[in-house]
């Protein structure tokens, strides 16, 4: 598809919305598989002034309904069905289910032939476009630069997820983090496995887009070797994996003898990296550097990541996100705080923060007190703190402050001798499954409501002995009765059935551990963090 022809077909969509009787402002759902039609979608949503509701195609009934009330949609555009793997899993179907507004209903078949039988007041693409009659020259919204864009949602420790609107202004960020750090410009090709309903979604098609770049998607799985096939046939310049996907490549070997020559840099991000996965990684395209990313969808990019310009180390982050300057919060011992900025040459270990204002970061949530999420109880960084680092310059603080802002981001990180950084994992409740955030207490409270005798649950992430992405295991409480006799094989596959029907599919069972208690702290809140010990204990002493 040419940039002509995006733009005459998002155009087309953005008449269709308005001839549906959408108004600049209304919110429509965007509910389908990283598809060209998608693309076109996004676009032509934020073409009609509406803003883009983004909703994972992997989402239960139960997760789309929720995301539809936090943003209050007035309509959904989705597809009837993935084709995946010879299987049409079913999607209009949960849209259905959720109790949806109005649908548009695309088609998964080449023939253009629906799959389903449509709800009364639903409309099919081809009759919703037939509908809207786009004049020849494009007619874009005019917005406020800090007018809500895109919604899309991040997990939230309250078991509700936080609804993150990114503004007008997002994507650039987007663009420049892809500009300065993978270094895609004008020409090249760029390929990302990812989900319209995750940050990386939107963030692919800005990236590429406002840099002149290619959107290369393939319409299947990633797993296997004809993914390989179309990023040799595609001739990407820059891929972007999570590493569980990886792993399962180097374990499979499927992508041996390929031609990805043309590939200069890879990129990582949503989850940790094992050393010898990266390795294995860079060696199929000839030693080319893989880039590590670690950001959120609040910040619409990474605020730590690596650079084609500096040596890069396995799972590490050589250097801040262009325009971010993290802060490391550290506890001497004595009940006090003390705060190392980037630049000040200290190897420390703490809670990192990061410096505010920074272009792309959220300024609101749509579901929750922002100010309160993020900046309560952080501690400030007086301005003269900055007076010395090199190439330091204080002009972004205001005239009348004498302090910079901290903005919370909820991960501990350990800064190496010489500058780079290393992940160590979340300090709240929040855990990174898949390169998908969720937090602890959705996934329990999806175990103790669809697993028959599950008193209470504790669900915690730990990484495996050698390294590498979470794995998550649970530690169930029961109740006296028929699930008490069951073995943790059979609990763990109710669990996985529990998961999987409330929340994701792609949130896999590593193991379960059945316990007499939680441990627990003087305020009744379950330590979690002797959980991940134990089991950190239990998998170092099997290595």
């Amino acid at each position: 598809m040419s940039l002509g022809q995006l733009t005459q077909r998002s155009a087309h969509v953005a008449a269709a919305l308005r001839a549906a009787g959408l108004q600049p402002g209304d919110a429509v759902a965007l509910n389908t598989p990283m598809t060209a039609e998608a693309v076109v979608a996004l676009l032509g949503i934020l073409l009609a002034g509406c803003v883009v509701v983004a909703v994972a195609d992997s989402f239960a009934a139960g997760e789309i309904a929720s995301r539809l009330r936090i943003t209050g949609a007035k309509a959904v555009i989705t597809q009837d069905v993935i084709l995946r793997g010879g299987q049409a899993l079913p999607l209009y179907a949960r849209v259905v289910e959720a109790g949806a507004p109005p649908a548009f209903v695309l088609p998964a078949a080449e023939d253009f032939r629906l799959l389903v039988q449509l709800r009364p007041g639903d409309t099919s693409w081809q009759d919703f476009l037939s509908a809207g009659q786009p004049s020849k020259a494009v007619q874009a919204h005019v917005a406020a630069s800090d007018d809500p864009a895109i919604v899309l949602f991040s997990s939230g420790t309250t078991g509700e997820p936080k609804a993150i609107p990114w503004s007008h202004t997002t994507p650039l960020r987007c663009a420049a983090n892809a500009f300065f750090h993978q270094d895609v410009r004008r020409g090249d090709v760029v390929c990302w496995p990812t989900n319209m309903g995750w940050m990386l979604g939107p963030w692919l098609v800005f990236a590429a887009l406002l840099n002149g770049a290619t959107i290369a998607l393939l319409h299947g799985s990633p797993q296997g070797r004809p993914f390989g096939e179309f990023v040799q046939a595609a001739h990407v310049t820059m891929l972007g994996v999570v590493p569980s996907i990886v792993k399962a490549w180097r374990a499979s070997d499927c992508m041996h003898g390929l031609d990805w020559s043309g590939i200069r840099c890879f990129s990582s991000a949503g989850e940790a990296s094992a050393p010898d996965d990266v390795l294995w990684l860079m060696a199929r395209a000839g030693y080319k550097p893989v880039i590590d990313s670690c950001g959120g969808t609040e910040i619409a990019g990474s605020f730590l990541t690596g650079s084609p310009l500096q040596p890069q180390a396995p799972s590490t982050f050589s250097t801040p996100a262009i325009g971010h300057c993290p802060v490391i919060i550290t506890q001497p011992g004595d009940g006090s705080q003390a705060l190392s900025v980037h630049g000040d040459g200290a190897a420390v270990t703490g809670e990192l923060a990061i410096l505010v204002p920074a272009l792309g970061t959220s300024q609101h949530l749509l579901n929750g007190d922002h100010a309160q999420v993020y900046f309560e109880g952080m501690p400030a960084l007086e301005s003269g703190s900055l007076s010395n680092l090199a190439g330091s310059s204080e002009e972004g603080s205001s005239s009348t402050s004498s302090s910079w802002f901290l903005r919370r981001h909820g991960d501990a990180f350990e800064r190496l001798p010489g500058g780079a950084y290393r992940a160590l994992g979340r300090l709240d409740d929040t855990m990174n499954l898949g390169g998908i955030k969720v937090s602890s207490v959705e996934l329990e409270r999806a175990c103790v409501e669809g697993v028959e005798g599950v008193l209470e649950a504790a669900a915690v992430a730990c990484p495996p002995p050698g390294g590498g992405p979470d794995q998550l295991h649970l530690f169930l409480v029961l109740r006296p009765g028929a699930a008490a006799g069951l073995p943790p094989p059979q609990l763990r596959a109710r669990c996985q059935a529990a998961i999987s029907a409330k929340l994701n599919p792609l949130f896999k069972v590593h193991s379960v551990r059945c316990v007499g208690e939680l441990p627990r702290n003087a305020s009744n809140k379950v330590l979690r963090a002797a959980l991940r010990a134990a089991v950190a204990k239990e998998g170092a002493s099997r290595l």
